[in-house]
């Protein structure tokens, strides 16, 4: 009786389906080096990133700061973290604005003659522009810390709120993707966003309490993507209750992120 261990070997369709994984990966990869250079060569973009945010930082905590009060913390420590989510959500217009731009030139039907993955294309200017938002995110640190704000955690906790920043940014990129290959051009992407991160940043917690805002607004600025995600990188940065904040803050990430990817690669597929 031949005992001898049978040799398991990959199947074609196995090996098909590793070599398909691999070449989205590479060219993913390669079209987020693509936009990291178009920001390396064009810097302005970088630029006015850093630039808006730092006005509503200076505005904030220099205008509006001295009539604005928050029960048992410094202003200056809630201001941030809200601003940090600020940055990241208007950061995502970028991949709205740069799709359309690239549809407009008629890039991505060049792209889409090309022998490349198909989700390539989405996946590297998300993934470009979450990087430029961890550089953003970092910086805004710095000048916070500039202007008085302080964290009251260790490290570990603040490296756990630049992640969850950083994976919010990522979620919101998608939606903006989608939108981004909805209209024509750069201009038409700008205004379509707006609309839409108008009510999710203002009407929040990022720079107020919800509870001094009308019975009405109330409980949505609680219970939207931008609220749950500064209330967790509050936490992180700020200490208290944390769990149930971080979790919270990444089921929405990963939830927007599920649903909204796939009907952006469609609309890729078909714009």
């Amino acid at each position: 009786m031949n005992t001898a261990p049978t040799e398991i070997r990959p199947t074609a369709r196995s090996v098909a389906a590793d070599d398909g994984v691999l070449w989205a990966v590479r060219d993913t990869l390669a079209m987020t080096w693509r936009n990291l250079t178009t920001i390396r060569r064009v810097p302005q973009l970088l630029v006015f990133a850093i630039i808006q945010p730092t006005i509503f930082v200076l505005m904030f905590r220099y205008v509006f700061g001295g009539s604005i009060t928050i029960p048992g913390i410094n202003y200056v420590d809630y201001l941030m973290p809200g601003i940090f989510v600020q940055t990241c959500a208007f950061g995502a217009i970028n991949t709205a604005v740069g799709l359309a731009e690239d549809k407009g030139k008629g890039l991505l039907e060049r792209l889409r003659s090309l022998p490349m993955s198909r989700s390539a294309v989405l996946g590297g200017r998300v993934l470009a522009d979450t990087t430029r938002n961890v550089f953003v995110v970092l910086l805004m640190l710095a000048i916070g810390y500039a202007v008085g704000f302080r964290t009251h955690t260790n490290a570990i906790m603040v490296l756990l709120g630049v992640g969850l920043l950083v994976l919010f940014g990522f979620a919101l990129s998608w939606i903006f993707a989608l939108i981004g290959l909805s209209v024509t051009n750069g201009e038409a992407a700008q205004a379509a966003a707006f609309p839409l991160l108008a009510p999710l940043v203002f009407a929040s917690n990022a720079f107020v309490d919800p509870s001094k805002m009308p019975g009405w607004l109330r409980g949505w600025a609680r219970h939207q993507p931008v609220s749950a995600a500064a209330d967790a990188v509050r936490a992180c940065m700020l200490g208290g209750p944390t769990a149930t904040k971080v979790l919270t803050a990444m089921a929405w990430s990963f939830g927007i992120s599920l649903v909204i990817a796939p009907i952006a690669v469609r609309r890729y597929h078909h714009a």
